[in-house]
């Protein structure tokens, strides 16, 4: 059965940082496309960062040169270091891993940026 479990979200302050994780398991993890997402209160989910199982890279213009995606293989474990956050980071951020038909979630983890 596949999990995806994420981590780190937090309260913190305006210009502050988190790194949030997603341990992954029941997958060949390697072989995915992982992918962060949010959603903040009465808006939709929307998607912010992603990794190809190749290491290849994208981020939504929002967070770029904000928000790092980088992902450990050996530890099955996706991140997403963030910095200089804003109060319009706030949400819940959820982890995404992607393969052909299967798409797979977490339940997602809060993150509050205020002070």
């Amino acid at each position: 059965q596949v999990q995806l479990v994420e981590s780190g979200g937090a309260l913190v302050q305006p210009g502050g940082s988190l790194r949030l994780s997603c341990a992954a398991s029941g997958m060949i993890f390697s072989f995915y496309a992982e992918g962060w997402y949010r959603q903040a209160p009465g808006k939709q989910r929307e998607f912010i960062a992603s990794i190809t199982s190749g290491g290849s890279t994208n981020y939504v213009d929002a967070v770029k040169g904000r928000f790092t995606i980088s992902r450990d293989n050996a530890k099955n474990t996706v991140y997403l270091q963030m910095n200089s956050l804003k109060p319009e980071d706030t949400a819940v951020y959820y982890c995404n891993a992607r393969r052909e038909i299967d798409d797979y979630w977490g339940q997602g983890t809060q993150v509050t940026v205020s002070s």
